[in-house]
């Protein structure tokens, strides 16, 4: 299962109903950090199929989420669980940390 594309209009339905975690990579076309990340969020969205679901949200476009969730600085991943923030990751990490973050929380 590849990564989705989440928007404040869909974000309560693919995310917060969610009966899966789901890891919200809040993101920007403009941030590099970002773009170095995604490679890894695509492999681990295939590798964790059936455990974890990967969202990403562009807040350039979807400014309502980002600031409801008090993202300040992207790359920030946080990783729902039952409807509700379970964990936040900040900054560009290596896939393993990712990875092991995923699974400490969810």
């Amino acid at each position: 299962m590849a990564t989705v594309n989440v928007e404040d209009g869909n974000f309560e339905a693919e995310v917060l109903q969610s009966s899966t975690p789901v890891l919200v990579d809040f993101w920007a076309t403009w941030c590099g950090p970002c773009k170095m990340i995604a490679p890894s969020l695509e492999e681990i969205s295939e590798e964790m199929a059936g455990q974890v679901k990967v969202a990403k949200l562009d807040i350039d476009s979807n400014q309502q989420s980002a600031m409801n969730y008090g993202v300040r600085s992207i790359p920030t991943m946080i990783l729902f669980k039952d409807g509700q923030p379970a964990a936040t990751l900040v900054g560009a990490q290596p896939k393993g940390k990712i990875a092991d973050w995923i699974k400490q929380y969810s």
